[in-house]
């Protein structure tokens, strides 16, 4: 029954503009084994995944955890970056939900690419990581001031579907529903419980299905 559900909506927030810094990772068909490695999917709480994102590219050794200092997360400019730039198809392979816990943790709040893997698109928004499809043109736009500008931020207004970077507004088509649960800070059990009298009116219309707890 619904009234015995039990929320925890810390992990969802409203999202409605943002403010933050663009690191590019100029690569199409990013898989989700490479932004968290098959290794570290032991747990199934949603924290503690920030430190091995792109594990096997942060480091040139993972014996001795040598850094990769020409990957682009490691470094310093790109430090403390919550937007990620990358190519198309991302988020393909393996469905493990993990992958999206792993770019949250580690700060980044929206993902723009000019296409993503379809499970990997339905479990970001389910955990309120905004995920930005731009055509090629639009993209290739974005890599190039990115790369004449390393560092530089970028405004994300989902009410008006638009990104600005230096004087370049460009306006992106989403999903309605994905947007009215992002911008209420909901996921798919929430959005459900929004219609509890509703489902609850429903329940005692067919209420031989339910035996009454006692």
């Amino acid at each position: 029954m619904l009234e015995t559900l039990i929320r925890e909506n810390n992990y969802m927030k409203k999202f409605i503009k943002h403010i933050g810094k663009v690191v590019p990772i100029n690569r199409s068909n990013i898989d989700t084994d490479a932004i968290i490695p098959k290794q570290f999917l032991k747990k199934v709480t949603k924290n503690g995944f920030g430190e091995q994102l792109f594990y096997n590219w942060k480091y040139l050794s993972t014996n001795n955890l040598k850094l990769n200092k020409n990957f682009s997360l490691n470094k310093t400019i790109y430090q403390n970056s919550s937007i990620l730039l990358t190519g198309k198809n991302f988020g393909c392979g393996s469905s493990r939900e993990h992958a999206v816990w792993a770019l949250k943790n580690y700060g980044f709040k929206v993902i723009i690419a000019s296409s993503f893997a379809d499970i990997f698109y339905n479990n970001s928004f389910n955990n309120q990581l905004l995920l930005i499809n731009l055509d090629e043109k639009n993209i290739n736009l974005v890599f190039n001031i990115v790369a004449q500008n390393p560092g530089i931020k970028m405004t994300v207004n989902l009410l008006k579907n638009y990104i600005k970077i230096l004087e370049q507004k460009i306006f992106f088509n989403i999903n309605s529903f994905y947007k009215h649960c992002m911008l209420n800070g909901l996921d798919s059990i929430d959005h459900t419980l929004q219609y509890k009298t509703k489902i609850k009116f429903y329940e005692k219309k067919i209420s031989y299905f339910f035996p009454k707890v006692i």
